[in-house]
């Protein structure tokens, strides 16, 4: 059994625990606790907006859910000789839903998962302008295996890992990002959503903080949404069990943090609140590279090496999109981005022909294990990408035939009243 250094009783906030997390990036929140180089360790996670979304048929817990708490991140985890230039070794050794005695609750983790789309006004998603308002998809796990009320007809075996975590940023990195940020928001400050979340005083947790270091942390913390140099939130599906990851070091200790666990997730968790959302654990070995930043050439972000665990699916119908925005009938140059968002857009609609609604296509596209990929970014004007989706995971024949598409009452996903 790993030694476990960080639990969490998921009946509380993580304000109200024993030694709360934090949900801010910066240098000077304190360390939680110590770990050795070569110890195995266990981390229990809160799920990250902190329990604000519940196991029912509403969705209006997602329209209004507070982001100024986000993501709830248990550490830091300081490491004993890490020191800055030094990667941070990160073995995952498993992972999964909450343990007993607390697996089943009222917490997401419990039992339970949850996908989301998030209103345009509230972070929106990959889709927002194609679907502006909030909607949610409740999981139920069964083993390695989930199901859902909100998307019937569909099973699958999740690749459980986590979306978030990440070493503490120095005082110079922080005012890089920062500033680069600001200047990026600046250029359409009324944007919605916004073009960066900027620092924030407004429900920041910094761990077991106070005084003047507590307002330090609120005034010039980094917002933990995108990955940055540090690691941070990549959502990353293959970073799964059997993967390790080498973390650049930027501070003394390391002081490793993390937590947004997944049961699940398509490439690209395109409906920004795309994974099946849980807490949980999640075991490590840690060790140290000294020197090993300049030594690799590791110095703008983390690289890691997948576990060989993942769902096995030998058949998968693809789905193309290409930098052409369709609504328009306007070519963009080489536009990757563009060319996924159009390819999720067609395996939607062909979603729609069996009876989904485009808002449950949308959430289990988010949240099954879809695989994506860049295929070409080379033949002007257009890049071209594609989506994966395993025909498996549905129990009718989702693939073309001549007799047409069997569609069929599906149900709905969790509405906003």
């Amino acid at each position: 059994m790993p030694d476990v250094v960080f639990t969490v009783d998921q009946a509380k906030s993580m304000r109200d625990q024993a030694v709360p997390g934090h949900n801010r990036w910066h240098p000077d929140v304190p360390v939680a606790t110590m770990v050795r180089p070569g110890q195995n360790i266990r981390v229990e996670c809160r799920e990250w907006t902190d329990g604000q979304i519940g196991n029912n048929d509403s969705a209006n817990d997602v329209r209004d859910v507070d982001l100024n708490r986000a993501h709830m991140l248990s550490g830091p985890i300081g490491v004993e000789g890490a020191e800055p230039g030094d990667l941070l070794v990160v073995d995952i050794l498993d992972l999964g839903p909450v343990q007993a005695p607390q697996e089943y609750g009222d917490a997401p983790g419990q039992g339970w998962g949850y996908t989301g789309i998030f209103a345009k006004a509230n972070g929106g998603g990959f889709l927002t302008d194609y679907f502006p308002d909030a909607y949610k998809a409740i999981w139920d796990f069964q083993g390695q295996q989930c199901t859902s009320r909100h998307i019937p007809g569909v099973r699958y075996t999740g690749l459980t890992h986590p979306g978030l975590f990440g070493t503490a940023p120095s005082a110079d990195l922080l005012a890089r990002w920062n500033r680069r940020e600001k200047a990026l928001a600046d250029t359409d400050p009324d944007r919605v959503p916004a073009l960066a979340l900027l620092p924030l005083e407004d429900q920041t947790l910094g761990g077991t903080a106070t005084g003047d270091v507590l307002d330090g942390i609120a005034r010039d913390g980094a917002r933990t949404v995108p990955a940055r140099e540090n690691g941070g939130n990549h959502d990353i599906k293959n970073f799964s069990r059997g993967s390790r990851v080498f973390y650049p070091v930027h501070v003394r200790d390391a002081k490793l943090s993390g937590g947004d666990l997944h049961f699940s997730q398509g490439d690209g968790e395109i409906t920004f609140c795309g994974a099946i959302e849980m807490g949980g654990f999640i075991d490590f070995h840690i060790d140290l590279i000294k020197g090993g930043m300049e030594t690799y050439g590791v110095t703008t972000n983390p690289v890691f090496m997948p576990g060989n665990v993942e769902p096995r699916y030998s058949e998968f119908l693809t789905f193309i999109g290409i930098s052409v925005d369709h609504d328009t009938d306007t070519n963009k140059y080489l536009d990757a981005t563009l060319a996924y968002k159009r390819a999720c857009l067609n395996a939607v609609r062909y979603l729609e022909k069996f009876g989904y609604s485009g808002e449950q296509a949308y959430l289990l596209l988010g949240s099954a294990p879809i695989e994506g990929r860049v295929s070409g970014v080379v033949d002007i004007p257009n890049a071209c990408c594609s989506l994966y989706l395993p025909t498996a995971i549905f129990d009718f024949d989702v693939r073309p035939s001549a007799a047409g598409p069997v569609r069929a009452d599906r149900g709905q996903c969790a509405v906003t009243s």
